[in-house]
């Protein structure tokens, strides 16, 4: 799940502080934990040690994430956050290992992806899909290739993969990562653009539900309840829309639209600033907006 910058290749990136004040090397790279465990059975029992490989990671704010390495020694599973004391104590640094395998193989990984994605850019669409899959034999949680193949496979019109690919990336909340912003949102477009709405819906509660507060994403899932026809639940979350940007003038033509086809009953909108024109309704309801989360931009409209 964990993707690397090629720079990313030796523990410590960056500075942080020691407990005296003192600058010191901020914590990034691969350790190791140990556990004995007992095999077999009566006269046949002995123990073996098993190593763990754990990629670990401090953010700005001194705290320290762990992430399991896979049988393929790249980063993948649940992440969870430990203390440095609990690190210093139960963990032993492998730099050796982190430089000689675990970097070479995100490397390798990225740039597989990285050609998945300049198929589909091209249109060849069965190229792409055989990239995203040898990343995804790697890395079966790997966020950018299971949207590339989601993607793929939407650009295909197969409703029955892109839903596989749909039902796991709503179990991982990194998909919905402010990184994977715009993955997250041409995904969900082109759910509802397969008539997958109900997926479409779900996928885009599900970020709702994980506290992204993003007028875009308000619109959008104004957008698909259109199509379900709840037109009342359409008009409340153009409300939201608003309430979180009163310029946004899609939501507000979007609203006047509602109003002029008396398909919702319009509660209290938000008042537009006194220097933004006056939105007047579409002929017919705005595409969603694909815009990036918490940009303070106008939503593009997709195409």
């Amino acid at each position: 799940m964990t993707e690397q910058h090629e720079n990313d290749h030796a523990n410590g990136a960056s500075s942080a502080t020691d407990a005296a004040g003192k600058p010191r090397e901020r914590i990034k790279g691969i350790f190791s934990t140990q556990a004995i465990q007992k095999v077999g059975t009566g006269t046949t029992t002995r123990r073996t040690i098993q190593k763990m490989y754990w990629f670990v990671e401090e953010d700005t704010g001194g705290s320290l994430e762990i992430q399991p390495l896979n049988k393929n020694y790249v980063p993948s599973g649940p992440k969870r956050r430990i203390t440095l004391e609990e690190l210093l104590e139960k963990f032993s640094p492998e730099p050796e290992f982190y430089v000689s395998t675990v970097y070479p193989r995100l490397r390798e990984l990225n740039m597989v992806i990285q050609k998945g994605e300049r198929h589909r850019e091209k249109g060849e669409i069965f190229s792409a899909e055989l990239e995203f899959g040898q990343a995804l034999a790697v890395d079966e949680e790997n966020i950018r290739a299971n949207f590339g193949l989601g993607l793929t496979y939407l650009d295909r019109g197969e409703a029955n993969k892109a839903d596989d690919i749909f039902k796991r990336l709503v179990r991982l909340d990194a998909a919905f990562e402010k990184d994977h912003k715009h993955l997250f949102n041409e995904f969900g477009i082109n759910l509802r653009k397969n008539k997958m709405v109900d997926q479409a819906l779900t996928y885009y509660q599900r970020a709702e539900e994980l506290a992204i507060r993003d007028d875009n994403l308000m619109f959008n899932i104004a957008r698909a309840f259109f199509d379900k026809k709840e037109y009342a639940k359409t008009m409340e979350y153009l409300q939201k829309a608003l309430a979180l940007n009163p310029e946004n003038a899609e939501s507000r033509r979007f609203a006047a639209f509602l109003e002029e086809k008396g398909l919702a009953k319009a509660g209290a909108v938000p008042s537009q600033s006194p220097a933004s024109p006056p939105a007047s309704p579409p002929a017919s309801p705005p595409a969603e907006a694909n815009a990036d989360a918490d940009s303070g931009d106008p939503a593009d409209e997709a195409s």
